[in-house]
């Protein structure tokens, strides 16, 4: 079945008022629609009440007889003539060929009632001025129509060219962190007008005004992307150094990597690669496992640190402390021992109870490490693993001087904190552990703890803690 546009139908109805309602002239004439009972259909729902006031009656004998006088007096045209009495001009050529038949004077039929011509045509003239005023509301009330159609439609396709331009800035960007579809470099600016251009036709000027960009910026942002990448190579370095860190280093750290494999690059640069192709670690605070369960033990030690963290060689302060982990499979506990020269993991355990056994085992570990005269200041806060007999025992057996924080207050023992931060941060946070046992976590938790040591780059050496130790001789 055929389909039409409004403005079609709109068309038909008009030309059907104006004609005198002769359905099948107006499908003649314009092709369209296939059947009357279509357009009557259209002019009951444009028009209502517009089929009866053009609906034809018998023109009187008499009308007729006026109407062809008048016309071969000359005092009306045939059309004229057809306006006033409601038919089609073809009618009053099909009146006079009829009297012409049958002569040239009036015949009165059977049927016919004697009137006054002038009477009957000024009746007619008023129908007509009145289908007039009803066609002139009809076309008034469909340009409206057509009007607030029109207005719909506009204002449907800005609302569809502001979602396209919302939608290219959100795949642009994509959802990470730091994204920001509300500030979109130049770059990706002409990307996205470029795109809703052609997707929409539309004059990339109208666009260019949305976005806040420059035309002459547009076109230079075009040609510029039509040459060769020059950070492509570098772009690839970057992701490798990024995904060997475990997604855990930020610019500087990949920055030191290139740098160490022989790369010359800006540390400037290599930040906006890795902001600009979403390559940040994920970050996220959480709140921290606390082993305090009030004083026991009798009086604590005293803070010989106060928060002075810095030793001017290997094993002379040490800090410790225990951390959680939560996990989907249950719980796990890290104790490792600081060295506060460099931050180097000394010792450390993992377990699924935090026990005095495992604050013990991590310290037996890392007396072990100790050479001959060796007797650091072991810190930490007040846990009750550190104020236990098992923990005093082994401080007295290899001559370790303990210190102890304030109550409550996690600053004075924040070289530990620190480390426990960067360690969720780069291990931890943001990542899914979900279907990991709690044997494949402690594994995972234990090789980045190799890791930290061996291989993690610290920014103040740019080299990582065991290798700079090896170069200042410190370690076999």
């Amino acid at each position: 079945m055929a389909s039409y546009t409004w403005e079609q139908k709109v068309r038909a109805v008009e030309r059907y008022l104006s004609c005198g309602g002769r359905a099948l002239d107006v499908i003649r004439e314009l092709g369209y629609p296939g059947c009357v009972g279509s357009l009557l259909r259209w002019v009951r729902a444009m028009a209502p009440g517009g089929r009866e006031a053009v609906r034809r009656r018998p023109v009187p004998r008499g009308v007729r007889e006026a109407l062809l006088e008048a016309c071969a007096s000359g005092a009306m045209t045939q059309t004229e003539a057809a306006g006033l009495a409601g038919v089609d001009p073809s009618a009053v050529a099909h009146w006079k060929r009829r009297m012409s038949l049958e002569g040239r004077e009036p015949v009165m039929r059977d049927g016919d009632a004697p009137m006054d011509a002038r009477v009957e045509l000024e009746r007619v003239r008023v129908e007509l001025e009145r289908a007039r005023a009803e066609l002139e509301r009809t076309r008034a009330e469909l340009a409206a129509l057509a009007a607030g159609l029109e207005r719909d439609r506009a204002e449907s396709r800005e609302l569809g060219i502001e979602l396209a331009l919302r939608r290219g800035a959100l795949e642009l960007v994509g959802k990470g962190r730091g994204a920001d579809p509300e500030n979109l470099t130049r770059r990706e600016k002409a990307i996205l007008v470029k795109g809703t251009s052609e997707a929409f036709g539309l004059p990339v000027a109208v666009l260019l005004a949305r976005v806040g960009l420059a035309r002459s910026t547009y076109f230079h942002q075009l040609r510029a992307m039509a040459r060769p990448d020059r950070d492509e190579g570098l772009l690839a370095l970057v992701r490798e150094a990024f995904e060997n860190s475990g997604r855990r280093y930020g610019y500087r750290r990949v920055w030191l990597e290139l740098r160490g494999a022989g790369i010359v690059v800006s540390a400037k640069r290599v930040m906006r690669l890795m902001t600009r192709h979403g390559l940040v670690p994920p970050l996220k605070r959480a709140r921290r496992y606390s082993s305090y369960r009030g004083e026991i033990g009798g009086e604590a030690p005293a803070n010989l640190v106060n928060r002075d963290f810095h030793a001017e060689a290997p094993n002379r302060l040490w800090v410790t402390d225990i951390t959680e982990f939560r996990i989907p499979a249950g719980k796990a506990y890290l104790s490792p021992v600081i060295d506060c020269h460099d931050g180097m993991p000394v010792a450390w355990t993992i377990g699924t109870r935090p026990d005095a056994e495992l604050a013990n085992r991590m310290l037996r570990e890392a007396c072990s490490t100790l050479g001959d005269g060796e007797r650091p200041v072991i810190h930490s806060d007040r846990g009750c693993h550190y104020r236990w007999p098992g923990w005093i025992g082994i401080c007295e057996e290899h001559g370790l001087t303990r210190s102890m924080s304030a109550k409550g207050c996690s600053p004075d023992n924040a070289a530990a904190e620190g480390f426990f931060g960067r360690l969720k941060q780069e291990f931890f946070h943001e990542r899914d552990f979900t279907g990991v046992t709690m044997d494949e976590f402690i594994r995972r938790l234990d090789e980045y703890m190799v890791w930290y040591r061996d291989e993690r780059i610290k920014l103040e050496y740019g080299t990582s803690i065991t290798r700079r130790r090896h170069q200042l001789g410190l370690v076999a």
